[in-house]
């Protein structure tokens, strides 16, 4: 199997292209900084992860920036913090401000000119926005869960991809899942018989930060630590 084989790589968006860990932590410091206890970056990251995929599974057609908004009360309950809704709507709102790692934007601009680009994403049309103008490229589809009304890993999520895609002439065979997280992606790309590609973007950090544990992990066809790397092993491919 060759990255030259597919026509669409299919990105997840944040943890992949957006660095949604360094945009959380510098989002939620407003209550961080007054949280009595000291709080390492993973403990944020993963109390983070637990309400954030609880509140997904409760309120599936939740808007994602609605939904930060209630994992910020969660987390201020957690900790002991007195809030008000108007600071947990600023956060909920944070999203467009979270930068791109320092790659992406280059990467799909080359990638741009070999494949179909597309965005299966578990934010809201809004929030997303914001993010693309800092990616600078304009995707071929995009799938929010805001469109479909369910967060991945549902099935749902990759079903409307699927068949959305399905109705553009493209195959799933066609289709190479680019993404960081095991839980959201992965996972669910292996039981839809997806091709899939593991952006490792943790990989010289314990843990899965932001996302939940997956338990078992699945299965990749790729993996790469960066999109730089993806683009350079992309070229390799070219050259022979």
């Amino acid at each position: 199997m060759k990255l030259n084989d597919f026509k669409v790589l299919a990105f997840d968006v944040y943890g992949t292209l957006i660095d949604w860990e360094s945009g959380m932590v510098s989002a939620l410091k407003p209550l961080t900084d007054r949280v009595k206890k000291k709080l390492s970056r993973d403990d944020i990251l993963e109390a983070h992860a637990h309400h954030e995929s609880t509140t997904q599974i409760w309120n599936p057609t939740k808007k994602y920036s609605d939904l930060l908004a209630v994992v910020y009360r969660r987390l201020a309950e957690d900790w002991g913090v007195g809030v008000n809704w108007a600071e947990c709507e600023v956060y909920g709102l944070s999203v467009q401000q979270w930068p791109a790692f320092c790659d992406s934007v280059d990467a799909l601009n080359y990638l741009k000119q070999h494949f179909k680009l597309v965005v299966l994403t578990n934010t809201d049309n809004q929030s997303f926005q914001g993010s693309n103008a800092r990616l600078g490229v304009t995707f071929d589809s995009v799938y929010t869960a805001e469109d479909i009304g369910s967060y991945k890993p549902n099935d749902r999520n990759f079903g409307y991809m699927l068949t959305a895609l399905g109705r553009q002439g493209i195959e799933k065979s066609d289709i190479l899942h680019t993404a960081e997280s095991m839980f959201h992606d992965h996972a669910p790309a292996n039981k839809h018989l997806v091709p899939n590609c593991w952006i490792y973007r943790r990989h010289d950090k314990k843990g899965f930060g932001a996302t939940m544990d997956p338990v078992k992990m699945p299965s990749y066809n790729f993996m790469f630590h960066s999109m730089a790397d993806l683009v350079k092993a992309h070229k390799a491919e070219l050259s022979k």
